[in-house]
């Protein structure tokens, strides 16, 4: 179906999918698909292990953060830390069960994003 009335309809039945221009030229409705330059090389050695080496660092970095989130909220240096202590309502709302468990909560998405990235790891051929 067209959705523009001011293009001209097909002649001819049997070329679906075609279009004739004004000038008596064939459109197609479907513009053809553009190869992909690949120059066939495979990647650098050294690219490879930057790569890597970027990988495990994600990883490394997600399982620690998320490790550290989920612990630390239900240490005492959660609550009773110096840069709360001139704000008791702030202290009493990190206190609480409902911010500790969205610390954890968090901690868990960051560990599963972590390993996710690494069992998803793929070499490039």
């Amino acid at each position: 179906m067209i959705s523009d009335p001011k293009l001209p309809f097909a002649n001819d039945s049997s070329r679906v999918g075609e279009l004739k221009s004004p000038a008596g030229t064939v459109v197609p409705l479907v513009p053809a698909p553009v190869p992909v330059s690949n120059s066939g090389r495979a990647p650098s050695v050294a690219r490879v292990w930057l790569r890597r080496i970027g990988v495990l660092l994600f990883v490394f970095l997600c399982a620690t953060l998320g490790v550290m989130l989920m612990i630390l909220p239900w240490r005492p240096e959660w609550s009773d830390n110096p840069l709360l202590l001139p704000y008791p309502m702030l202290r009493a709302v990190v206190a609480s069960g409902f911010a500790r468990g969205v610390a954890t909560g968090l901690g868990v998405l960051n560990v599963w994003i972590g390993f996710s990235e690494a069992i998803q790891y793929r070499e490039e051929e």
